[in-house]
């Protein structure tokens, strides 16, 4: 097994913290895989896609690892190019390649919603995902969770579960209750990413 290749300043998942994903994605791991370069695919200018783990990959398919290697790391990095710019998106919080690679696909996916709704914001929600321009004071932002995760709801959770969930943190993490803009904002983004599905 070879050492993962992971971005600079992109902050990693402990061993010991890791588990398998809770709501359990429902995918093979080939599936897992291949719905990453489909969703990055479907970003406007995304080019040179390559994602990496420490398992060896497949001749015919470089973006799978092989089926029967586990390795130790069980990270995932999805690398591209747009507009000039490398861009990475890592996940590691997993137990198993499988479910790190599916929640980068659906966080692909549900930045690309953001981006859909037509909302001006300073810069595009894949700015996130940016690796460091080689300045040191350049700070990394790590891929979030996807909107599910963000809410506490199942990936399938009907709409009615989905507003709940979204009412209550909005009260806990409102500005106006010792909680933070950011925080509230990442709330209101969860809740309308999953109701745009």
């Amino acid at each position: 097994m070879s050492e993962l290749d992971w971005p600079d300043g992109f902050e990693r998942t402990d061993a010991d913290d890791r588990r398998r994903y809770p709501g359990g994605f429902e995918v093979s791991r080939t599936t897992a895989f291949d719905s990453i370069l489909e969703e990055i695919d479907k970003i406007d200018g995304a080019m040179n896609v390559r994602i990496e783990t420490a398992a060896p990959h497949t001749a015919k398919h470089p973006h799978r690892p092989y089926t029967d290697r586990d390795p130790d790391d069980t990270g995932v990095v999805a690398y591209y190019d747009r507009e000039g710019q490398g861009y990475a998106v890592a996940c590691d919080r997993w137990d198993n390649l499988r479910d790190n690679a599916r929640a980068i696909a659906l966080y692909v996916d549900a930045k690309r919603a953001i981006e859909r709704y037509g909302v001006a914001t300073v810069g595009s929600e894949f700015d996130t995902q940016a690796l460091p321009s080689g300045d040191e004071d350049d700070d990394v932002v790590a891929a979030a969770p996807p909107p599910h995760e963000v809410l506490g709801v199942r990936e399938d959770a009907p709409d009615a579960v989905v507003k709940g969930a979204a009412r209550s943190l909005k009260k806990d993490v409102h500005p106006d209750n010792d909680g933070s803009r950011e925080q509230f904002q990442r709330v209101v983004e969860a809740e309308e990413a999953m109701l745009d599905e």
